[in-house]
């Protein structure tokens, strides 16, 4: 069913769900929309950003940039720099791990430092590892005393304010996505869709019904949510995901795992286990609708091969993609399937709203605050006590 002009969507076939609780939850999602919500307002052309965007007259001749952060804090903007790259002309260097080998990256002059809290311990050491006195940084922080703040003033650099309201995993749409794809040249009101996704009762419907019933799927004991992606470009759009998911989910003995499967590569390494092995997964299946115009070199192929004579890649990919489909409906797999027809920043935009409601939306079912990480805090501070102890 096409949802939007730019996307089609397919939902969990015969898994059943009440009424009541699909029209329950489609006024929470309303409510939500039209709320006071700041990841939602971010979703909006009326979003207030917290830098000036004249700011891009002081870096127009740079063609290159290091983004040095982690999780939330790069995961976004990679999604943006891959899918959309064939119209990037600029070129980013993600510095998002620990790396002995990390002054190799440091071809860049201009530096975009991204950390929510300003004290995010990897973000800390690639900084100071990369930046020095002849770069200009531009650091994204909350504005309250921490590390980033200190050493942003000793520099004198540029700060921008991280929205204190908006998680990581939830900030592709505030100032940790929209600057860097500022300093690209990419149009930011293409990404805002909100007001389009309101009037849009298809989309409200598909995202209603698609965490109901994925709610339910989970509660069956399928904990693995596995995306079969054939879209290369897309690889970094569903590790996104994967955080969003993950870290919102999986609370209280709650939420799944989504394991990101690069498709048709894993039809030869991995398929065998999705179609006849342990049953506790669901999966997603993503294609991006290209016309891609190079065509199989029919003169090498012999008789019993004529099935790809004069066949285009994307063509070839296609079916694998449909194929595919057709078997898992056969074994009864639980499976939804997204297909993307426009390749823009509208597109991507409806995507990541797509995304975060059902995120928000599988909290309230689940009862589980989809905002927090606790957790993860844990490790932060152990790993501050072995330092300590070094």
């Amino acid at each position: 069913m096409r949802i939007t002009k730019n996307l089609s969507f397919q939902n969990f076939k015969k898994i059943s769900i009440s009424k009541k609780k699909f029209r329950e939850l489609r006024e929470d999602l309303y409510t939500l929309l039209n709320g006071d919500n700041e990841i939602i307002k971010s979703f909006s052309k009326n979003y207030q950003y917290s830098f000036d965007k004249e700011i891009t007259k002081t870096v127009k001749k740079f063609t290159e940039f290091n983004l040095i952060g982690m999780g939330g804090s790069s995961l976004g903007m990679r999604s943006i720099y891959y899918f959309l790259s064939h119209k990037i002309k600029k070129k980013i260097f993600f510095i998002d791990d620990l790396d002995s080998n990390i002054l190799k990256y440091n071809r860049s002059k201009i530096n975009i430092i991204i950390s929510k809290s300003g004290d995010t311990l990897e973000t800390i050491v690639n900084s100071n590892v990369i930046m020095n006195k002849k770069n200009l940084n531009f650091f994204i922080t909350e504005e309250k005393e921490s590390f980033l703040r200190k050493i942003s003033s000793k520099l004198n650099s540029i700060v921008i304010n991280h929205n204190q309201k908006i998680g990581g995993r939830y900030s592709v749409m505030s100032e940790v996505g929209m600057f860097p794809s500022m300093l690209l040249d990419l149009n930011l009101n293409k990404f805002k869709v909100l007001e389009k996704i309101k009037k849009n009762k298809k989309f409200i419907n598909a995202i209603v019904e698609n965490t109901l019933k994925t709610v339910r799927i989970v509660k069956k004991k399928k904990f693995n949510s596995i995306i079969l992606n054939y879209d290369q470009l897309s690889s970094d759009l569903f590790y996104w995901y994967q955080q969003l998911t993950a870290e919102s989910s999986s609370k209280n003995r709650n939420g799944f795992l989504p394991v990101v499967s690069q498709m048709p590569r894993d039809n030869h390494s991995l398929m065998q286990l999705y179609l006849d092995g342990i049953k506790n997964n669901f999966f997603t299946f993503f294609f991006v609708d290209e016309k891609n115009k190079k065509k199989i070199n029919s003169k090498n192929l012999f008789n019993n091969l004529d099935f790809i004579k004069n066949k285009k890649i994307g063509d070839i990919k296609k079916c694998q993609f449909l194929a595919t489909q057709n078997i898992f409906t056969k074994k009864k797999i639980p499976y939804r399937s997204f297909i993307v027809h426009n390749r823009n920043e509208e597109a991507l935009g409806e995507l990541f709203i797509f995304f975060i409601l059902e995120t928000i939306l599988a909290g309230k079912i689940l009862g589980i605050n989809p905002f927090n990480q606790p957790a993860v805090e844990l490790i932060k501070s152990e790993t501050k006590k072995l330092l300590l102890k070094l």
